[in-house]
């Protein structure tokens, strides 16, 4: 088994060929797939796999699952697969822009920021696209570290910054997307702020990370408030930059995998009249990065 790698329109990331995972992939082709991941940061594979197996199969080649903990996100069936869609009404939050419900816009974050460990990565696959909207972004954080000047990284060298759980952007302190929520807030598990480093080395390519996660950002540990946003909004300013990031415009059976821990993502949302369908794998993190501020409390209300 052989597949070609060809550049996305983008710079980031990278699009695979000719990949048959309809079968079982050998060890050596898993190996491959698994460094162009490390190297690249996100793969496209379109219009293959159309079926869970294949996805489960394919995403078996980067590491463990981690199951959905909510029974309520599971795929019936195949406790690895998160279902995500609106097909039975809203699981997730809607929000009204300028008269349009929205559903599934969320904005750019890192899976699992607010927590010490976040996932090694996942995979997204297309079964039921929307006409309207959908989109899904991929920004690749090390190459943005890689851009700053040599000031700003002396600057945010060993700084720490404080990422806390959302459940509604009605919380989020920088760049919320607007909009007025029309779904009821929902109660979730407490988690306590973390406090991650603003500069992070990947765990397995020791490339530097600008780790933001703009969704869950809150302030600079230790520093005065006024310094601590200006900081943390010009450091967005600059990860937000086009060139760092892909924006995937799907079709049915499309796959995007990505590493999770050098890139954030957000998804661009659709209009809650339109059914969309995505399946989803979670491929588990093993590398802690920072530490709890706080002892966790059950029963929140988010």
């Amino acid at each position: 088994m052989s597949f070609d790698v060809i550049d996305l329109p983008a710079k980031i990331g990278c699009e695979v060929v000719g990949l048959d995972i309809e079968s079982r992939i050998p060890a050596d082709v898993a190996t491959r797939l698994r460094a162009l991941w490390l190297e690249r940061g996100v793969i496209v594979v379109r219009v293959i796999g159309a079926s869970p197996e294949a996805q489960l199969r394919l995403s078996r080649c980067f590491g463990e699952l981690e199951p959905q903990p909510l029974e309520k996100f599971r795929m019936p069936g195949y406790p690895d697969l998160i279902l995500l869609t609106n097909r039975d009404g809203p699981v997730g939050p809607v929000y009204d822009y300028d008269g349009v419900p929205i559903y599934g816009r969320i904005p750019w974050h890192t899976d699992l920021a607010f927590t010490t460990t976040p996932n090694a990565g996942a995979i997204l696959r297309m079964v039921q696209k929307t006409q309207t909207g959908g989109q899904t972004g991929w920004l690749d954080t090390s190459m943005a570290y890689d851009a700053l000047d040599d000031a700003t990284k002396a600057e945010i060298a060993g700084l720490e910054a404080v990422y806390a759980f959302r459940s509604s952007l009605d919380d989020m302190k920088f760049n919320n997307p607007g909009g007025k929520r029309v779904t009821p807030p929902g109660t979730y598990r407490y988690y306590p702020p973390i406090a991650n480093p603003l500069v992070w080395k990947h765990p397995e390519n020791g490339r530097k990370i600008l780790n933001l996660s703009i969704l869950n950002i809150e302030y600079i540990l230790g520093m005065e408030e006024t310094a601590s946003r200006r900081l943390i909004q010009r450091l967005i300013d600059h990860v937000l930059n086009p060139e760092f990031q892909y924006i995937h415009d799907w079709q049915n059976n499309d796959m995007v995998l990505w590493d999770n821990r050098r890139t954030m993502h957000c998804a661009l949302g659709h209009p809650m009249s339109e059914i969309r369908v995505v399946h989803r794998t979670t491929i588990r993190g093993t590398i802690a990065m920072g530490r709890e501020l706080a002892e966790a409390r059950e029963g929140a209300r988010a």
